[in-house]
């Protein structure tokens, strides 16, 4: 039997599908945590909060949106293609209102870091600029990092580690040992997302040309890296506990250790990418559980 080719959206689903709002929590997990970690030093800006969130989620919107027009652009996405939000090929959106949108919603994460800028640093600007120009470059441009083996270091560090780190600092001014230390597996759950997706996506972007990292290492030993990332990730958070970077709150990440394991089971003996969904969709909530119960652990750890 042939793959199921997913139906046309209509109406507000096909607006709400455009954002793929499944992978949003790559986006409020890594601002979460950081102002959690910011509870100590007694200087926590709600609204700082907020417009950090709201920002991150517009910029990750656009990258979503770039990557929609240029795939489209370059004859990549079809309407029977997986994984993708399907506004063109499907929903018959025009291409220059996809591209539009991305550019508006950059504009919008902009004015908003104004805001950002003057209640911290301007500093801010610089990398903020730096990470719309990221999330541009990630498939639009004439070398297209999704099209490399790059894609999940460069997803990793801009849409994980340093997001924590910019909210991190416009709560606090700073930049702490304790803060770079604990962004680090984050950083690699939110790769993890990445390369889920590559893999999911393997057997058609090999035929397109594309050079992703799964291609490069083959299904199985990417399907191998991704859960020794996994595993990375957990063995760190008990580092920094018994190193007393931070208190045993920090074990409460263990709680998603299932969701892990089910991600990494499902992506065994299976190829077709509509096959694969539901292993891109585990290793997903895998990086939001693992992310929210460290922020918990936070919480607890400095009202308890």
């Amino acid at each position: 039997m042939g793959e199921r080719i997913p139906e046309k959206n209509t109406g507000f689903k096909k607006w709400w599908n455009m954002m793929r709002p499944h992978t949003l929590t790559a986006s409020f997990v890594p601002v979460t945590l950081g102002t959690a970690l910011a509870l100590p030093s007694g200087k926590l800006n709600v609204l700082l909060f907020i417009a950090m969130l709201v920002a991150s989620m517009l910029i990750q919107i656009a990258t979503n949106l770039f990557n929609e027009y240029f795939d489209f652009k370059r004859g990549l996405d079809t309407e029977e293609s997986v994984g993708i939000g399907g506004s063109i090929v499907r929903d018959g959106v025009r291409p220059k209102t996809i591209l539009n949108l991305a550019l508006s919603l950059c504009f919008a994460a902009m004015l908003i870091g104004v805001y950002i800028c003057l209640e911290s640093s301007w500093w801010i600007a610089a990398v903020g600029t730096v990470c719309i120009l990221t999330g541009y470059l990630y498939s639009g441009g004439p070398y297209p990092i999704a099209y490399t083996p790059f894609g999940e270091l460069v997803s990793g560090l801009f849409m994980g580690v340093f997001i924590i780190w910019i909210s991190f600092f416009i709560q606090t001014e700073t930049l702490t040992l304790n803060c770079i230390l604990i962004s680090i597996p984050i950083g690699i759950l939110v790769g993890g997302i990445n390369m889920a997706n590559n893999i999911r996506d393997l057997t058609g972007d090999k035929e397109k040309g594309r050079r992703t990292l799964p291609i490069l290492l083959g299904r199985p030993k990417a399907i191998n890296l991704l859960a020794s990332l996994f595993a990375f990730s957990y063995l760190w958070i008990i580092g920094l506990m018994v190193f007393h970077v931070e208190s045993a709150w920090v074990l409460i990440v263990f709680a998603s250790l299932p969701k892990a394991i089910q991600a990494t089971r499902l992506f065994h003996g299976r190829n077709k990418s509509i096959q694969l969904m539901p292993a891109m969709k585990a290793t997903a909530q895998m990086q939001t559980l693992f992310g929210f119960l460290l922020s918990l652990g936070l919480v607890l750890d400095h009202f308890i």
